[in-house]
């Protein structure tokens, strides 16, 4: 009974982060579009009104706060602010092809940091899983893979980067001995002020598209429900990583790629060719297998438990 209760839990925070994920993508679109809102500034509100959702929380008794040393998180807070410049530079850099091939290299590189430095060992069955993954990226988006070295350099940080940050927002649970909600709880407000300070090298402070610009009423109630969709995407990525992995996150990001996808045809008749379509369908193959021998490998496990004396 347990069991089934947590599956539920981690079923029912999936279809969360699914749904907040690929909501939130078409809301950014929106504000980029229609109102020129800048990237990182927006991330900076994010963030914001994150902390902001925990604190109403906090004070509703949904959660503890739990005091942790600024010390123990401040590198998780760092590396959250090198995610969001480098991806975007990334992004600035390179073609979206290029970008979304980087971007694929995250699940490889996290088991690669996993297994070398917190001695986690993956069968040989789950690391071939990805390689109908990367084939399926690859199909997705060689048609506009161009290479340059200043972009080559931004990818590869921004892959590293990302990488170390999912693998903390984990280990930091688990060492500090914290829920999703008690660590992010601290590492938002940090992050914010790390954010704040390295937005001016990126983009404008005041005048037309800074965050202090002449912004309509719309605009901002439409930057503000950004962010308390940001709140449910932040809060089920943690929920995510601290009581799945890393790898299996990032293997649900594949999945969200793939039905917003689909969701840009079906809703937006963005085009989508025949490559592209079978790119969908190997990277769903290699979920899929995932997900089948994550599922056995749990079972092994329990089977070996319950076999003990």
């Amino acid at each position: 009974m347990l069991s089934f209760s947590a599956n539920r839990r981690i079923a029912t925070c999936l279809l969360v982060n699914l749904l907040s994920s690929i909501c939130i993508v078409f809301i950014n679109k929106w504000i980029y579009v229609h109102y020129g809102f800048p990237n990182m500034t927006l991330t900076l509100v994010h963030f914001l009104v994150t902390w902001l959702g925990l604190f109403i929380c906090q004070k509703m008794d949904i959660f503890s706060p739990k005091s942790l040393p600024v010390r123990r998180i401040v590198w998780l807070a760092l590396s959250f602010c090198g995610f969001v410049a480098f991806t975007n530079l990334s992004l600035q850099n390179n073609s979206i092809g290029t970008y979304q091939l980087a971007k694929a290299m995250t699940t490889p590189v996290i088991i690669l940091i996993q297994t070398t430095y917190y001695k986690k060992s993956f069968s040989t069955k789950i690391k071939f899983t990805l390689v109908p993954i990367t084939l399926g990226v690859i199909l997705n988006s060689y048609y506009d893979v161009r290479f340059n070295l200043l972009g080559t350099v931004f990818a590869t940080l921004g892959v590293l980067v990302t990488s170390l940050y999912q693998v903390w927002v984990g280990a930091k649970q688990h060492e500090l001995q914290v829920n999703s909600m008690q660590l992010l709880y601290y590492q938002a407000p940090l992050s914010s002020g790390f954010l704040l300070a390295i937005i001016p090298l990126f983009e404008p402070l005041t005048g037309d598209g800074g965050i202090f610009g002449p912004w309509s009423l719309p605009a901002l109630l439409t930057v503000l429900f950004s962010g308390v969709v940001a709140f449910l995407v932040n809060l089920s990525i943690y929920w995510i990583i601290g009581n799945t992995s890393a790898v299996t996150y990032n293997m649900f990001g594949h999945f969200k790629f793939c039905i917003t996808l689909v969701g840009g045809y079906l809703l937006f008749h963005d085009p989508l060719s025949l490559n592209q379509a079978l790119g969908i369908l190997c990277t769903l193959a290699g979920i899929l297998s995932y997900t089948h021998f994550k599922l056995a490998e749990q079972e092994e496990g329990k089977s070996r438990l319950a076999q003990r004396p």
